[in-house]
């Protein structure tokens, strides 16, 4: 699905002749409105006479009440009521009085971008056809903050893309075009407070989960998904079955043989008997760490570069699997660990809810990490503002990684930059983390815990859009219902010692799915770990990763020293974190050698 939103003005219409669109939804006054390729079973449209509300994704509507209810909204704020209800991904779109709303989902798996076109402000569901209206160019600076590991650039510069004249619409945002075509952003959506029991939470999660479910299930559908044996996509996969989908599932076999996944995936394959299950093989190429973006994925990923691009060819021979098995819609656990596990903020926010409590729950996790009583007070007791926090964070994006037994409750994760980057990238990227600090004026929450689920979960959305543009044409989408709006809200809403009782694995969404997924499956109280996957791949790419060293389009760009880059390959370290600076590096390499601008060095005359 690909789409544009036009404003109620001649030059709109204008600009729905440059597009040429396969679909075309109009105004009431009958200009173009939203113009673009999509399914019909993808879109719903409400009229109520000159009023028009359009769903573009998997949700479910009363739709003669939602007639009813957009006839008596006299402002595009009142769509509030609609949006804040319904469950699923989707992007929405009112036209009301010559004026336009258009938003997506809070995570921003359904996103929503903006650009300067024909003297007038529009919006689409991606970055293509705003490139192809406007003819953006790189941006080089945030180029380099792709390099940033682990995870590139923290919230709000992840949500930037890397060509400039591209804007996203912010977290919690809808876009208001007027009849001239001019363009504000309204910040509508907020994280309910946090007041509810470990029972009431995990009610509203069960609630919401099998709305999502619901959503998404429909006759004659078949639905693939991941079932890796962790806690998260295992219990969507029995939600699915319990919602009667046709599931299809894949697994697939960790290297690491202390790794259970296995196990559990079979244990629960077994209790599974209508889905259709397959194992995959733990060494095969497409599991490995890969080289990023190759021909084949040319002008696939218009954002810029992504974390997940090691494993684009994994993605890429699982959307080929689902598909051969009739599958559209392929699921994921993305959102379940920012959801029901722990943050590293949550001790900070633990002992100031609790302070009695929340302190002896801290304590587990202090003997659990072997931190020092003085570094665990000392984080304790920062009260850094979100802004102070982000511009520190700058300050050491070029310091060696902090130590493993360190404590960091901040607001912001702390990536660093590769030692192979070059002083002008590191400064560069400094200077988009200060500025971005002293623009931002507020953070996603004000409990900082609560901040960084919010921010990681952003990620999670915008990696699930991103794996979905590489997998465009084949068939199947990628789907994350655990970041569906209402789930989040549900579980979020849940007051942080609860979600995170002392003794137990993810308690908040085992309680939510008891009777849905079998006890024995939420026995499980740990997560697999897949550094082994990353090692072995850097070895049998070698050659390839190589490659990449030659004649680079970083170092082109002044970005990075090639022959640093190159000894990290040769010999990346023991750890696993020694090998995330090197794929955020191969991403962004690959990612140019596919996605050629008129500013790489070479061709500036």
């Amino acid at each position: 699905m690909e789409f544009v939103v036009l404003p109620d003005c001649p030059a709109g219409a204008r600009l729905a002749a440059d597009l040429r669109p396969a679909h075309r939804i109009d105004h009431a006054s009958g200009r173009p409105w939203i113009v673009g390729d999509w399914s019909p079973d993808e879109v719903t449209v409400i009229e109520a006479g000159p009023r028009r509300l359009v769903l573009l994704g998997h949700t479910r509507l009363d739709e003669a009440a939602t007639t009813a209810a957009l006839g008596r909204m006299r402002s595009l704020h009142d769509v509030d009521t609609v949006a804040s209800r319904l469950p699923g991904l989707f992007h929405l779109t009112a036209s009301m009085d010559g004026r336009t709303r258009v938003q997506g989902s809070v995570a921003g798996v359904r996103q929503i971008f903006t650009a300067e076109a024909g003297g007038v402000t529009v919006a689409a569901s991606g970055m293509a056809p705003l490139v192809r209206l406007t003819g953006a160019d790189l941006d080089e600076t945030v180029l380099a903050a792709r390099l940033l590991a682990p995870g590139g650039a923290p919230w709000p510069l992840s949500l930037r893309p890397v060509t400039r004249g591209v804007d996203p619409l912010g977290t919690g945002h809808w876009l208001e075009l007027d009849a001239d075509g001019r363009s504000r952003q309204i910040r509508w959506w907020e994280l309910p407070e946090a007041t509810r029991t470990l029972e009431q939470g995990a009610q509203a999660v069960r609630s919401a989960l099998s709305e999502a479910l619901a959503a998404r299930v429909r006759p004659g559908r078949t639905i693939s998904a991941d079932l890796s044996g962790g806690l998260d996509s295992t219990s969507l996969c029995f939600l699915a079955d319990a919602a009667g989908a046709d599931l299809v599932t894949y697994h697939v076999m960790p290297l690491d043989g202390a790794n259970e996944d296995s196990l559990w995936a079979q244990k629960a394959a077994a209790l599974l008997p209508r889905a259709r299950h397959h194992t995959l093989s733990s060494d095969r190429a497409e599991n490995l760490l890969d080289v990023g973006y190759t021909a084949e994925y040319a002008g696939a990923a218009p954002e810029g570069p992504s974390t997940w691009a090691s494993g684009l060819a994994h993605v890429k021979d699982l959307a080929a699997r689902a598909t051969a098995e009739g599958a559209s819609l392929h699921l994921t656990g993305f959102g379940g660990d920012e959801l029901f596990g722990r943050m590293p903020a949550c001790a900070w926010s633990l002992a100031r809810a609790h302070p009695v409590s929340g302190l002896k729950l801290v304590n587990r996790y202090r003997l659990a990490n072997r931190w020092s009583w003085g570094a665990t007070v000392r984080a304790l007791t920062d009260r850094s503002t979100f802004a102070q926090n982000l511009t520190a964070v700058a300050a050491r994006i070029s310091a060696p990684p902090p130590p493993i037994d360190e404590p960091d409750f901040g607001w912001v994760f702390a990536p660093r930059m590769p030692a192979w980057a070059t002083p002008d990238a590191v400064a560069a990227v400094r200077k988009l983390l200060t500025t971005a600090a002293a623009e931002t004026p507020s953070p996603l929450d004000a409990d900082r815990a609560r901040h960084q689920a919010l921010a990681s979960i952003v990620f999670e959305g915008k990696t699930v859009r991103q794996v979905n543009t590489v997998v465009a044409g084949t068939g199947t989408v990628w789907d994350a219902p655990f970041l569906d709006d209402r789930v989040l809200e549900a579980a979020l809403s849940t007051q942080v010692d609860q979600r995170l009782a002392s003794g137990r694995f993810k308690p908040l969404l085992t309680t939510a799915v008891r009777g849905v997924v079998p006890a024995d499956i939420l026995g499980r109280r740990d997560k697999g770990e897949f550094s082994a996957e990353a090692f072995r791949g850097i070895e049998r790419n070698r050659a390839r990763l190589l490659e990449l060293c030659e004649d680079s389009h970083l170092a082109r760009l002044g970005l990075i020293d090639p022959a640093a880059f190159r000894s990290a390959v040769l010999n990346p370290g023991p750890m696993s974190h020694h090998l995330q600076p090197i794929e955020t590096t191969v991403a962004c390499e690959s990612w140019l050698r596919t996605h050629p601008h008129p500013q790489d060095k070479g061709e500036r005359r």
